[in-house]
């Protein structure tokens, strides 16, 4: 058999981060391969109205974004292909990497991780069909829809403690609800809270369930976690901050990860520390999570991708995919 094709970039994962990455690397007519997966466009394929990304004076639906995001990187020659990657043998010495999709193998110069991370869920009924209906996991994103409305934060650490602050500037109202009597979060972050006539802090309770009224959010069950006591709380936004969860697992063992499973960068660079090998996006940032710091970092990683090809020269012969092999392949 022929050995396969080398790519000179291959992007796994998409959202703004990954269709970034895919627009820069190929107006450098480095014909990228995209392989998206099958949930494209990440966490925003399932968010509503944004209203904070640069451009969109009126906003834009989420999934509208992504496409056209999508639509912008195809345009100037990236191949998508919306198939999940099952495994990648990552090199340490610069020579190709190569990435699976079940049995067929794509190999690389340079790899682009962009995988994302996903909002850990409190797995309670009415979560997930009230998601974007009211339940929310950034209030950064979507707090200004919540004006002089009463809204909940469900968590106990610093992220939750900074959607309280948030959530504090727009609500009329922001109940904290969390599961223990003590909070995880910083004594500066309970400080600032605490300061606030409109927040309150309702402890040892759990969410038992979300409930809708005409279609939206409506009200939260609460349990208390000792008494088992029931309370309802009128709520019309419920914003869920108990963490994320890196999509690390295909690069667990072969690139360096912090304790949260986000993988880490060399200094200011998107570089793994393998030769070729950049991430960017949630992946690595458990800081921002916002779609235009992600959409940056998908930027600055085809940009160190571009000039590592550029300065290290081809580590053996093979069949390189060029721009006019595809243009012929697709017409």
């Amino acid at each position: 058999m022929s050995e396969p094709d080398v790519e000179n970039i291959i992007i796994i994962g998409s959202g703004p981060a990954g269709y970034t990455a895919a627009l820069y690397a190929s107006r450098a007519d480095l014909v990228p391969l995209l392989f998206e997966g099958y949930g494209w466009g990440g966490q925003l394929r399932t968010t509503g109205q944004v209203e904070n990304y640069p451009g969109y004076r009126k906003g834009v639906e989420g999934p509208d974004m992504m496409d056209e995001l999508r639509d912008q990187a195809e345009r100037f020659g990236t191949r998508i292909v919306t198939e999940d990657v099952t495994r990648v043998e990552l090199s340490s010495d610069g020579s190709l990497h190569s990435v699976f999709v079940d049995d067929r193998e794509h190999r690389a110069r340079a790899v682009i991780l962009a995988m994302g991370a996903e909002p850990k869920k409190l797995g309670t009924p009415g979560e997930k069909e009230l998601a974007a209906r009211g339940v929310s996991y950034c209030a950064t994103c979507d707090a200004a829809f919540f004006r002089d409305q009463p809204t909940m934060v469900v968590g106990g650490g610093d992220t939750a403690m900074e959607d309280a602050l948030c959530l504090s500037k727009f609500a009329s109202e922001v109940t904290v609800v969390h599961r223990r009597d003590e909070f995880r979060a910083s004594k500066i972050m309970m400080e600032r809270v605490r300061e606030l006539d409109n927040v309150e802090l309702l402890t040892p309770y759990e969410v038992d369930c979300f409930e809708d009224t005409d279609g939206s959010l409506g009200r939260a069950r609460l349990r208390h976690v000792d008494s088992e006591e029931e309370r309802e709380l009128e709520v019309d936004g419920a914003f869920v901050a108990i963490g994320h969860t890196p999509n690390s697992a295909l690069v667990e063992g072969q690139v360096e990860l912090d304790d949260g499973g986000y993988v880490l960068t060399e200094g200011k660079s998107t570089s793994t520390g393998l030769p070729g090998v950049f991430a960017a996006g949630d992946l690595v940032d458990h800081t921002y999570r916002q779609a235009v710091t992600a959409a940056g970092t998908g930027c600055q990683a085809a940009l160190d991708a571009e000039w590592y090809l550029r300065d290290t020269p081809p580590s053996e012969e093979a069949h390189w995919v060029s721009r006019d092999e595809v243009e012929a392949t697709t017409g």
